[in-house]
């Protein structure tokens, strides 16, 4: 598993420690990246992604996986986010 969220594509970011004498060390910033099952209402199944934790909250905003994937931009998805997004508009479109 990649340490990146199929939904934001946020990933690993690097930086520095710095010490009160102003010491710098390198280190990483890890995303809080949980797999999660999404209940999707228009294609009446489960959709098991890779998110941080701060992208569950942002599709509980929205009102769902389905309004999040309708509404967010193809190029910030993962292609497996990428695929749901695709039937998802095309099926919510014939609704």
């Amino acid at each position: 598993m990649t340490r990146a969220c199929d939904l934001t594509g946020k990933k690993v970011q690097f930086g520095h420690n710095v010490s009160k004498a102003n010491n710098k060390t390198k280190r990483k910033f890890i995303p809080n990246i949980q797999s999660i099952t999404f209940k999707s209402e228009i294609l009446n199944q489960n959709l098991r992604l890779n998110v941080a934790a701060s992208s569950v909250r942002t599709v509980s905003k929205y009102g769902g996986i389905d309004e999040f994937l309708i509404r967010t931009k193809c190029k910030e998805l993962s292609p497996k986010a990428k695929k749901y997004q695709k039937v998802i508009k095309k099926l919510s479109e014939k609704n």
